[in-house]
């Protein structure tokens, strides 16, 4: 996707409403731009977090006077769930109360509070239990799509379960032997469930994506809702969407052809990186996550 497109979607996502009507309006993939809005709406949290943290004790008493929290939220252009998580907190309910009743509203402190928890869940796509749930599931289908191409293409592998307490960092798939792409060896690749733009690459690079080239050598992430169109990949990192990937017959390293079967990319530099391996990189804090209390 070109970045002139994804910048005009990225500002018209603002609501999960929006994702519906740009969906049909444009014929585009409606979780493909769910994920783009889930983008704004997150960094848009993040930047503006302490601005609301500000206001709290302002807005919890509004909260006493009879104003709901969906309101408040709605007025300050915040996260439902986001935005019952902090009044709750400042209005005395301990914090592991707090998420309790943002997962079983039944235990909410009391009624008032258990309706206007439910109303906040009902509002929120992103930050709620069930918007965690949207997210991971997209991302175990992804590593499923993964492991189907690597089983048929049968190159034996081991996930991140089966090197839990072995390493640091582990990828979606450590192969047991690496395989070449463009003369380009690669021993790991990581799966994203996601849509790869400027920031999300960035972020990915420093907190995961370093770290295993280091760990393991070169490799490859696939995001299957593809990526911004110009995107550097990192040096010893492939970069791929899903049709990328799922086109590919890939060659072991001593194969008399090190390229692959499938066609390359008009511009196979920019869509699929280098060979170098990546200098150090230190790790940035993370970013509040989707479904997360702050």
């Amino acid at each position: 996707m070109d970045r002139e497109t994804y910048r005009r979607l990225y500002d018209r996502l603002v609501t999960a409403e929006d994702v519906r009507t740009v969906a049909e309006a444009e014929h585009l993939d409606e979780e493909l731009l769910f994920v783009i809005h889930t983008h704004r709406v997150t960094r848009d949290a993040t930047r503006r977090f302490y601005v609301l943290k500000r206001q709290v004790p302002r807005l919890a008493s509004q909260w006493r006077r009879g104003r709901t929290i969906l309101d408040i939220s709605q007025e300050w252009k915040f996260p439902p769930v986001l935005t019952g998580q902090i009044l709750l907190g400042e209005l005395g309910v301990p914090r592991k109360k707090v998420w309790q009743a943002f997962l079983h509203p039944e235990t909410a402190p009391d009624e008032r509070i258990r309706r206007e928890v439910e109303e906040l869940l009902r509002a929120d796509s992103i930050y709620s239990p069930a918007g965690m749930d949207r997210q991971r599931a997209r991302g175990e289908v992804g590593e499923a799509r993964l492991y189907a191409w690597l089983e048929k293409h049968g190159i034996g592998y081991r996930t991140e379960k089966d090197l839990r307490g072995k390493y640091a960092k582990t990828p979606d798939a450590l192969l047991d032997q690496p395989i070449m792409f463009y003369g380009q060896k690669i021993t790991w690749i990581e799966s994203k469930g996601n849509f790869g733009d400027d920031v999300e690459l960035k972020k990915n690079l420093k907190r995961q994506l370093g770290p295993y080239t280091e760990l393991f050598g070169e490799g490859a992430v696939v995001y299957w809702f593809g990526y911004i169109d110009g995107a550097e990949s990192p040096p010893g990192i492939l970069l791929w969407d899903g049709e990328t990937i799922e086109g590919l017959t890939p060659v072991p390293p001593d194969h008399p052809s090190e390229s692959p079967s499938a066609a390359p990319s008009p511009n196979p530099v920019r869509r699929f990186g280098h060979g170098r391996a990546p200098a150090a990189r230190r790790s940035t804090p993370d970013a509040p996550a989707a479904g997360t209390p702050p």
